[in-house]
């Protein structure tokens, strides 16, 4: 599988009778999967199907889903109402009209309240329901170009995320292999080290001069952190291997990694040394930023 990120847009549009719709998506980082989504008055009916759907094709990330839609103008309807002209006209025919007053004629008659009715056309069932289809469909287009998008992104993802994960493991290599490691730079340091706690008080016996010595050994060796860096850069290549919705997992990693060089400058007793955990520290901050826009 490949690795996608969580950033994308995409936009679906289309007609159904008089009816035009569209979805627009956007897909921001989040920690889980966040749905907001926005369906016009009278149709929230859709909103089960849209959330089934969405919830299908995308992992993590906030997303907002959009749907428009909008009628066309149509042409009202004029309806007459005949039993009440009929009505009317039987009523006018037997009055008696005084004198100076025309009877009446037909454009008076229905002009008449009630007697022509405007009307809009009613939608019939069958066009909600293929209104409603196509909304689906749309929906489901829109989401496929939106994941496209999230997978090419990815793809650019993975490759920052790999180049940044072999520089780590440079680093770590380099600081396995520093000459302030070697067993001669290091028992000069511890020599120097016992020499100033000498120098510094007098009264140090042998024993907590031991002890003293023992302790500063632990804190120069990085062993230990060297060989945690090692593993979890290649937890990590295994996850990139992989792919799919590792993000969390790659976030965790992150921060073991950001641990180990902490504490590897911690006991860095040497300005070279020092200088590539800086450098690590940098590196494997970096790869944590990055690794927040993986779904």
């Amino acid at each position: 599988m490949t690795l996608r990120s969580m950033t994308g847009f995409a936009r679906e549009a289309g007609d159904t009778g008089p009816y035009r719709w569209a979805w627009e998506i956007k897909t921001v980082n989040g920690r889980g999967l966040d749905l907001r989504l926005r369906l016009p008055p009278g149709h929230e009916g859709m909103g089960e199907t849209a959330r089934q759907l969405i919830g299908k094709m995308l992992g993590r990330g906030t997303c907002h889903a959009n749907l428009t839609l909008a009628r066309a103008e149509q042409t009202p309807v004029a309806r007459i109402n005949t039993a009440m002209l009929n009505g009317l006209i039987d009523t006018v025919k037997g009055l008696a009209l005084p004198p100076g007053i025309a009877p009446a004629t037909l454009d008076g008659l229905l002009s008449v309240r009630g007697v022509v009715e405007i009307i809009d056309e009613a939608d019939d069932e069958a066009l909600l329901a293929r209104l409603a289809a196509d909304v689906e469909a749309g929906l489901t287009r829109a989401l496929a170009a939106l994941v496209g998008t999230r997978t090419e992104e990815g793809e650019a993802l993975a490759a920052i995320l790999s180049a940044q994960i072999d520089r780590i493991a440079e680093l770590a290599a380099a600081a396995e292999t520093c000459p302030a490691r070697q067993p001669e730079a290091i028992k000069a340091r511890l020599a120097a080290q016992v020499a100033a706690l000498i120098d510094s008080d007098r009264r140090l016996d042998e024993t907590r001069l031991h002890q003293e010595a023992v302790l500063i050994a632990a804190k120069a060796d990085i062993r230990e952190e060297i060989d945690r860096l090692k593993s979890h850069v290649e937890s990590v290549r295994a996850l990139l291997a992989e792919g799919g919705v590792i993000g969390r997992r790659l976030d965790f990693l992150a921060q073991e990694l950001s641990r180990e060089a902490n504490t590897l400058c911690a006991k860095a007793g040497d300005a070279s040394l020092t200088a590539i955990g800086l450098d690590l520290k940098t590196v494997v901050e970096q790869f944590r930023e990055q690794v927040q826009n993986v779904e």
